[in-house]
């Protein structure tokens, strides 16, 4: 079948990394085995024959150019402009669409535009677009708050990709009121000049309570909520099927010492850990996930529904799990003093922590002991009573061998990003009281370390039998990012290599650790970096230093986990020689619908964190508090309020009556008249003054706005008249958002 390889080879060839390659050349660059190499072949022609890819020179394989029409995906940003991302891949990546040019189209909508060169950038051609056709509209569902204004009534959307209020004609059909939070089906749609025109659809509550709030996200963002009774009916089969004695061909480990550590809210324990010290003075760690492939299989309602999903979503007081609770929190959770199945990495290392061998099996385990991070840390800081003697000899070990790994993996390369998120703190009403720092407590790290690994042993087991699975790939930096972060990085005041090394960016973070300006350095450098993401290439996860890496480890919570939990059951049960050989490109469809679905999960999960924040901020209009500047742009600067893990902005004309300039190159504001200085790290006290949470916008000013100095004698007139107030003549890019928790 020429299809097997069409999406696959477009995927590669998207990559930023990739450079032209003839076509057994790419062939081998993406694992295809040599008796497939003829379908490989039709699969290139049938791309070439559509125009989606073009022979080069030497008849190397390359994207087209950008063509005058491009049929794609549309992204608005808040401030009116948007991006068309193309169905067929070219070489210029996305087309830029200037406000003037949206054309009505609204955020998702499948558009048509058309594409024209505006000159060359860095050796790269430029594109401007406007759309002239909008094939289909997204989804024409919204959610918001309804408002009354003069006797109309109206809906705001909520968040930021969608600003135009909706207007409502009938409020009375639905019997809202003010301030509700509906759901609202856009009935007529925008054109140029005008605004939507929508019906309420649903009333979810008064807008607020964390239930509300929450029932909003789920329905904005498209996340599943219920289970069919089919899923359910399945998942209580195979329950009801399960037998923890009928272990036939598996490993008995039971009489293992083996522990689980997790938060103490956790429900769901997937991962337990067991060590045993050799006669050799080798270690050999056993990483044991719980085996949800047992209970999942391919091509029923409880795998369909598992793979539509493809996450479990973790919102305050409630979860959206990835699979039935009888299951996640049931059979596949490895609870304390009970039988249950897993897949188990076996990891051999020397007294360097360096990997002598490893082995997968499928075993049968009974957790020793359930640990919370907590008391783990408290046997690890020597706190040991009321704990059996072979738990805290295994706790020991594990930070013993975690640290030891860690220092291999950062000599290797490893980037430790100092992230550090806050975790609220709620009444018994539901209502976000105060929020706190994350727990740091090293046990975190120790699980980070051997999960890592145990990622890392699977991925490597399946390069060596050359079968392709579900990776979690990690590109490097690319040039234009690298630039990117070296004039942010200056900017902020620091020193740094033309030619970046890996070793140099672990040293700038360890610089910085402890100062003002950290967080907005660790993100400038996640920023720099391409993102994860799921996919079949074989091209290793920059952030680890790992050549080969995937997800293995979370099965009960992430579908490509499940996928590799699959190929290592044929792979113990020797059926992999026997099993067909994957369709790559519904592999690289799979891992991208994963990577979609793991996305869409962050981005709801980060959106509800930062509304209970700004609904804890809303009561502290006028409050005064600490802040770090961590970016510029053309209409202000963006000062996060670290205690919060939010981010506020000062627009220019809260700086007080000056002549600002703004300087992307530098990443400094500066007061023409005043002298006065901004730039990223600075620290600076300021007020809250508005908080919109509809809108997830935070606006601040200085506690104190300076006078503007005198001007000198002989002082430039013209550099001394204000431009209004703020109003000068900025330059610069905005400062891209906070993309929230990485998922590595």
């Amino acid at each position: 079948m020429p299809e097997r390889y069409v999406a696959a080879i477009l995927k590669y060839m998207s990559d930023r990394e990739y450079q032209p390659l003839k076509p057994r050349q790419l062939a081998r660059w993406m694992g295809v085995e040599e008796e497939a190499f003829s379908t490989f072949r039709a699969s290139v022609k049938r791309l070439r024959d559509a125009g989606q890819v073009v022979m080069g020179a030497g008849n190397a394989l390359m994207l087209p150019e950008m063509p005058g029409r491009v049929t794609g995906f549309f992204r608005q940003n808040p401030k009116g402009f948007g991006f068309v991302t193309p169905e067929s891949p070219n070489s210029n990546g996305d087309l830029f669409i200037p406000p003037d040019a949206v054309e009505g189209a609204m955020d998702g909508d499948l558009v048509t535009a058309e594409a024209r060169k505006q000159g060359r950038r860095d050796g790269q051609e430029l594109y401007r677009g406007r759309i002239v056709k909008i094939v289909k509209r997204s989804d024409s569902r919204v959610v918001g708050e309804l408002k009354q204004s003069d006797g109309k009534w109206f809906v705001l959307p909520d968040g930021k990709q969608l600003t135009q209020p909706i207007i409502i004609r009938d409020v009375g059909a639905a019997g809202a009121k003010p301030d509700a939070k509906v759901v609202v089906e856009i009935t007529k749609y925008p054109e140029p000049g005008q605004l939507p025109v929508g019906v309420i659809v649903e009333e979810i509550g008064p807008a607020g309570p964390l239930a509300v709030e929450t029932r909003a996200i789920i329905l904005a963002h498209g996340l599943a909520e219920e289970f069919s009774e089919e899923v359910l009916d399945e998942a209580r089969a195979a329950v009801a099927a399960f037998d923890p004695e009928d272990a036939a061909g598996r490993e008995d480990i039971t009489a293992l010492t083996i522990i689980t550590i997790d938060p103490d809210t956790a429900r769901d324990y997937d991962d337990a850990i067991s060590i045993q010290i050799n006669s050799d003075d080798t270690w050999t760690v056993g990483v044991h996930i719980a085996d949800v492939s047992h209970f999942v299989p391919e091509g029923g309602e409880l795998d369909a529904s598992a793979r539509a999903r493809a996450t479990s979503v973790y919102f305050p007081r409630k979860v959206l799990p990835m699979l039935p609770e009888v299951l996640s929190n049931g059979v596949c959770s490895l609870q304390e003093g009970v039988k249950r199945f897993c897949k188990s990495a076996f990891i051999t290392y020397d007294q360097n922590a360096k990997v002598v061998k490893t082995r997968v099996a499928e075993t049968v385990i009974c957790s020793t002991k359930r640990l919370t991070y907590t008391q783990a840390q408290d046997i690890c800081d020597g706190k040991q009573d009321g704990y059996e003697p072979a738990v805290v000899e295994l706790v020991r070990n594990m930070e013993t061998l975690a640290r030891k790994i860690q220092a291999r993996r950062e000599d290797d390369g490893m980037l430790r990003l100092d992230l550090h998120d806050v975790e609220l703190v709620l009444d018994d009403q539901d209502r976000v009281i105060d929020v706190e720092p994350e727990d740091d407590a090293y046990t975190h790290t120790i699980i980070e370390m051997l999960m890592v690994e145990a990622n890392e042993a699977v991925a490597r087991l399946f390069d060596s039998l050359d079968r392709p699975v579900i990776r979690r790939v990690h590109p490097a930096p690319d040039p234009q990012g690298e630039k990117k972060f070296k004039t942010f990085v200056r900017a902020a005041g620091h020193k740094i290599p033309g030619n970046l090394t890996v070793k140099d960016m672990q040293d700038l973070l360890a610089s910085v650790r402890g100062k003002p300006e950290s967080k907005a350095v660790n993100l400038a450098l996640l920023k720099t970096m391409q993102r994860a993401e799921y996919s079949p290439m074989q091209i290793g996860h920059f952030a680890l230093a790992s050549s080969a890496y995937c997800h293995f480890t979370s099965p009960i919570r992430r579908y490509p986990d499940l996928t590799v939990h699959r190929m290592v059951a044929e792979h113990c049960r020797g059926n992999l020689d026997s099993r067909p050989p994957e369709d790559v490109s519904e592999l690289v469809s799979l891992a991208e619908a994963c990577t979609s679905a793991s996305e869409r999960a962050e981005a709801a999960e980060n959106e509800l964190k930062q509304l209970l924040i700004l609904q804890l901020l809303a009561k502290q209009v006028g409050d005064i508090h600490d802040g770090v500047v961590d970016g510029v742009t053309n209409f202000g600067i963006f000062v996060e309020l670290p205690k919060y893990g939010i981010e506020g902005l000062i627009r220019l004309e809260d700086l007080g009556d000056d002549w600002w300039e703004v300087s992307a190159r530098t990443g400094k504001v500066f007061g023409e008249r005043s002298g006065r200085v901004f730039r990223i790290g600075d620290t600076m006290r300021v007020r809250i003054v508005a908080v919109d949470v509809a809108a997830r916008q935070l606006n601040l000013v200085p506690e104190k706005v300076d006078a503007p100095r005198k001007r000198r004698k002989g002082g430039s007139k013209a550099k001394d008249k204000p431009r209004g107030k703020g109003k000068g003549k900025p330059k610069g890019k905005s400062k891209q958002k906070n993309r929230g928790r990485k998922r590595r």
